[in-house]
């Protein structure tokens, strides 16, 4: 299987840098990439014939450690202290 045509699970960690030169990484390139990760999430979890919560809860999850870790910073400057 020729390197540009392997997806990211596929490719050892000694080709990875290889891999990478073959993706177009210009802004249009990684907007399509987006929308193609969009699409592939949407339609194995969220556009299915007998739905359930898993799509949705794995997106709020998301949501939830990605907010975290954002204000992790101010959270951390937050917490009670003693002052001695």
């Amino acid at each position: 299987m020729p390197m540009a045509e392997k997806r990211l699970m596929d490719v050892k960690l000694g080709e990875f840098m290889a891999w990478i030169g073959t993706k177009d990484l210009s802004p249009n390139g990684i907007i399509a990439a987006v929308v193609r990760g969009h699409d592939r999430y949407y339609n194995k979890y969220i556009n299915v014939k007998k739905g359930g919560i898993g799509g949705v809860a794995m997106l709020l999850t998301g949501y939830v450690i990605l907010s975290y870790v954002w204000e992790y910073d101010h959270i951390k400057h937050d917490r009670w202290r003693k002052y001695h």
